[in-house]
């Protein structure tokens, strides 16, 4: 499975998640920026854009109940609506774990989170950590659309899902700091331009694979 170190866990007795498509509630913290030089060695090779997308989510329900997430985008690939290629991401839900591994090919390990998700906030995992502290700078306002995956497979071709989100948001500066062997180098510390979630429902369907 294509995966950065961040994102290695050779266990493989997961609790069984149930098929997408997994609707859920969600609060969360996005935040990008122009990817670092060497982001492009951590991505999914091919056509890509120079642009680093992350993000802290707070699921408050889901298939395999509540749990919180990070993931992170080196860069995105391009198309008609660009997409996220995620070699990092992390749960504190061991369901989770094998619905990200068994339905969306997405490298899921297990970390633990602290604080609150639209304000100040950490992950942790085996040798990396990542906070972030998100200061809002517009009123709520309504947000709709979409996020797309394509998540390189084995042998060639991909994985694409797509997820589809509505609810309220906030524009917001995010402030970030990142430790990692590779996280450190890709994943910006700073602050950046971002967005809080402060509610939304979510529903992603299931992946399919392409070539």
């Amino acid at each position: 499975m294509w995966r950065v170190p961040e994102s290695t866990d050779e266990r493989t007795d997961w609790p069984v998640s149930p098929p997408p498509p997994w609707p859920a509630r969600v609060r969360a913290t996005l935040w990008w920026h122009r990817s670092a030089p060497d982001a492009a060695e951590y991505g999914p090779g091919g056509a890509t854009l120079p642009i680093t997308l992350a993000m802290m989510v707070d699921y408050l329900d889901s298939p395999v109940g509540p749990y919180r997430e990070i993931l992170a985008s080196p860069v995105l690939r391009r198309g008609l609506v660009p997409a996220m290629a995620v070699p990092f991401i992390a749960v504190d839900s061991e369901p989770s774990v094998h619905g990200g591994r068994e339905h969306w090919k997405l490298p899921k390990v297990l970390a633990s989170f602290s604080g609150d998700v639209t304000e100040r906030f950490s992950a942790t995992g085996d040798g990396w950590k990542v906070t972030t502290a998100a200061s809002p700078r517009s009123p709520e306002l309504p947000i709709g659309g979409g996020l797309r995956f394509a998540q390189p497979a084995e042998g060639g071709g991909r994985y694409q899902a797509s997820a589809r989100l509505r609810g309220r948001c906030r524009l917001a500066r995010v402030t970030v700091d990142a430790e990692g062997p590779t996280l450190s180098h890709w994943l910006r510390s700073g602050t950046h331009y971002g967005m809080i979630i402060t509610s939304g429902t979510m529903r992603t369907g299931p992946a399919r694979r392409v070539r």
